[in-house]
């Protein structure tokens, strides 16, 4: 995706994780300021921070993004992000919650996510970290969106997740566990909004992505892995008014395919979020969702 468009013109999102200059946030960010909107930039690396900012503005201008050192796990760092966004830009109409990280990019040691790490070797500190900005902080972050969005009607969260596989693999606690509450809280953000104008969806890559969170195979360079260029014509259709009526769903970017008509693309790169396909699970499920 190159080309600027309107498709969000008038529209103000916030990216967490928006810095890395090889992160999917970046590549998020850019679409959609090439599509019209403007963006709050979140993130804790001030150097990153400032180095994107400045690219960001030579794409779509020196209005088109607000820069904000801001923690995802810390509810007051939150509540202000929110605050200076709306103040300052005057609105805000799109969440993306994109920060992530795993025990070896918060500082712990050990290998990329999706790599061997037994859980009983992972040290708490590693686990309650991961665990803060993997899902703790999407919550703060859409709690602290959601009164506004409401209240004008109108408002898309989307959360970036992973692989199902990944989720679950063997060794790959605590970012696996960490994605797979991100998008259980997605699928239930989705039906509380439900009948209030704002969405909430998923949106994961598809596989292993070239990021500084992924160490590619011995042998292979970043190239083999997907890029986080897919991520761009998705995360702007989901956040675009012509996604109003899709909600509590995931897609998988990699499948994303614009030569189909986009009822195809969708079928072919569509889920529901959470896998509510499994159906009830409860032993006695005619007590479900009493009190």
């Amino acid at each position: 995706m190159t080309t600027r468009s309107d498709t969000l013109q008038g529209r103000v999102a916030i990216v967490t994780g928006a810095a890395s200059p090889i992160g999917m946030g970046r590549s998020i960010t850019t679409a959609l300021v090439r599509a019209g909107a403007r963006v709050a930039m979140l993130d804790i690396n001030e150097e990153w921070l400032d180095q994107t900012a400045n690219d960001m503005r030579e794409i779509g201008g020196d209005e088109c993004v607000l820069p904000i050192i801001a923690d995802v796990t810390d509810p007051a760092s939150v509540q202000n992000a929110v605050g200076r966004t709306i103040n300052e830009m005057g609105g805000l109409h799109i969440l993306v919650n994109n920060a992530g990280i795993n025990p070896r990019t918060a500082g712990f040691g050990g290998s990329a996510s999706g790599s061997r790490n037994d859980f009983w070797g992972i040290v708490p500190d590693a686990w309650l970290r991961v665990i803060a900005v993997n899902l703790s902080g999407p919550f703060l972050m859409a709690n602290a969106v959601a009164g506004h969005m409401i209240e004008q009607g109108y408002g898309r969260i989307i959360g970036v997740t992973t692989s199902m596989d990944t989720m679950w693999r063997k060794g790959g606690a605590p970012y696996g566990p960490s994605k797979a509450g991100h998008e259980a809280l997605v699928a239930i953000m989705a039906q509380d909004l439900e009948g209030t104008g704002v969405t909430a969806n998923v949106l994961t890559p598809g596989g292993a992505t070239a990021t500084n969170m992924v160490i590619p195979p011995e042998g292979a360079t970043a190239e083999a892995l997907i890029q986080p260029e897919v991520m761009q014509a998705p995360v702007v259709w989901i956040a675009s008014d012509a996604a109003s009526e899709w909600t509590g769903r995931r897609i998988i970017a990699y499948h994303w395919d614009e030569s189909l008509p986009l009822e195809e693309r969708l079928e072919k790169c569509g889920a529901p979020a959470a896998w509510p396909q499994l159906g009830l699970q409860a032993v006695h499920p005619e007590w479900f969702g009493r009190g």
